[in-house]
């Protein structure tokens, strides 16, 4: 191997000079460049951050009877958390270590409390297409099934088409504020109709939206509603480390009241250790998360998080006029905020290769599909960017209108592929196999836009996606010829 554990420890600021190094390939967070994964002030902000997340460092939340420090910012957290969220006093829940984790807990939880209620012993769960894939991962996790809610023309949750989907089995349904592709606030308040008369529970997933859209609100925002103040709601997720600006990873799950928050925990009464129980699905419970986010909701207090949303909304409103305004380029459905995704109406501007160019501006920009487009969630730190972002996205759909042929290049290609190839089980498993690459023994690269070169298939470099296109296209001609045969 390698890279060994070295023989003699290295000197401290020996070390922490080479951490610095590590980054240098990193997205330029700082500036604006980035457009989703970090929620950035400035350096005085992360430093204060840092400050409380390593005061408690070494404290450990698996037993919250031992650190009573982190028992006391939990309680805090949650009780602030819904507050904002409209709940009434019996609303309680946990701190968690991410989306992830909270999406995992509500399908857990609802999945345990069907079959002890009502005795369902196969599962399902109503999500839009749009829900965010931890939804599916949490499917997979604990095998229960997806029954899947249509998009409107809208690209919102088709409300029409959500009862006929309900059936004994139905364990939740699942609503977003907001979806994550498209910045779009799902009808929570039908859903909550919906939820009420067949006696399903309703999660919110307001993992995006838990920390700014009360904030939108309080600024005059019109918004539908989708908190607790929907009488349907039963449990909702959001997280503190997106909008609320606290260090990662940190997300809260709160539920309507203790009788439902019980099928989450876990109880093991006969182990050698002594009898065991955790309120999520971590045993081990970062303490510094804990204090960081407790420090941020206290810094920040309701004055701080209402000015992030003015400029963070004032950001937004910006890009979508000024995303309208480029000739061949509309916002897709209808955005809420903060978040948005924006494709092409000219047949002649392929979007992934607009994508490409605002990638080779310094941008770095994600990439939609079903339909195709391109992604932007948008903090506060991108208003004093948005000029320059929207003017390097003409220039950029301009140069891709003058060349079409950049369509077939670069990540556009891929992309492309990728997106619209029909075998969608073959690209589950090809990128499975490539991603996997990238855990194998020592690690591994996978790069997106590296050029072509020898010793892939069709010339592109193994290591690459273009690789794994090439790979992909060939046998979906392989299996027309067959089917053709």
């Amino acid at each position: 191997m390698a890279h060994k554990l070295p023989a003699r420890g290295r000197p401290a600021a020996e070390v922490l000079a080479d951490l610095k190094t590590f980054s240098s390939a990193d997205p330029d967070y700082r500036h604006g460049r980035l457009w989703s994964l970090a929620y950035y002030q400035d350096e005085d902000y992360a430093a204060f951050l840092g400050e409380a997340y390593s005061a408690f460092a070494g404290a450990n939340g698996l037993n919250p009877t031992v650190f009573k420090s982190l028992k006391r910012f939990e309680n805090e957290i949650i009780e602030a958390t819904a507050a904002l969220l409209h709940g009434t006093p019996e609303v309680c829940g946990v701190v968690t270590s991410g989306g992830t984790e909270s999406c995992l807990l509500a399908v857990k939880t609802y999945r345990d409390r069907a079959r002890q209620v009502r005795g369902v012993s196969r599962p399902e769960m109503i999500l839009p297409v749009t829900a965010h894939v931890a939804w599916f991962k949490a499917s997979e996790y604990f095998d229960v099934k997806v029954r899947l809610l249509p998009l409107d023309k809208h690209l919102r949750a088709d409300v029409t088409q959500l009862e006929r989907l309900i059936n004994r089995n139905t364990v939740m349904i699942l609503g977003s504020a907001p979806e994550y592709p498209h910045g779009t606030i799902d009808p929570i308040e039908a859903f909550g109709e919906l939820a009420l008369k067949h006696g399903v529970p309703l999660h919110v997933d307001a993992c995006v939206g838990g920390f700014i859209l009360p904030f939108m609100a309080m600024n005059g925002r019109k918004l539908p509603l989708w908190d607790y103040r929907v009488p349907g709601v039963t449990s909702i997720s959001a997280d503190l480390h997106k909008y609320g600006y606290a260090a990662k990873g940190a997300s809260t799950i709160t539920y309507r009241n203790l009788d439902i928050l019980k099928h989450q925990m876990f109880v093991y009464q006969d182990w050698p250790g002594g009898v065991f129980a955790s309120p999520a699905l971590l045993g081990t419970r970062p303490g510094g998360a804990y204090a960081a986010a407790w420090a941020a909701m206290q810094h920040m207090g309701k004055s701080g998080y209402r000015d992030l949303a003015r400029r963070t909304i004032k950001a937004f409103d910006r890009m979508r006029k000024g995303i309208g305004q480029i000739p061949g380029l509309y916002v897709m459905g209808e955005p809420s905020g903060p978040l948005l995704g924006y494709g092409s109406i000219d047949p002649d501007v392929n979007i992934y290769a607009v994508g490409d160019q605002m990638d080779a501006k310094g941008w770095q920009i994600n990439r939609l599909q079903n339909p195709d487009g391109l992604h932007a969630m948008i903090t506060a730190q991108h208003l004093e960017v948005m000029d320059a972002y929207l003017c390097d996205l003409r220039e950029s759909v301009a140069t891709v209108k003058a060349h079409p042929e950049l369509a077939q290049a670069g990540s556009a290609a891929t992309y492309g592929m990728m997106a619209h190839i029909p075998l969608r089980g073959m690209v589950k498993n090809r990128v499975l196999e490539m991603f996997a690459g990238m855990y194998k023994a020592g690690g591994a690269q996978m790069d997106l836009h590296a050029a072509s070169g020898p010793g892939g298939a069709g010339g592109a470099h193994p290591g690459t996606l273009d690789a794994l296109v090439e790979r992909l296209a060939a046998l979906y001609v392989t299996w027309k010829q067959r089917r053709q045969a």
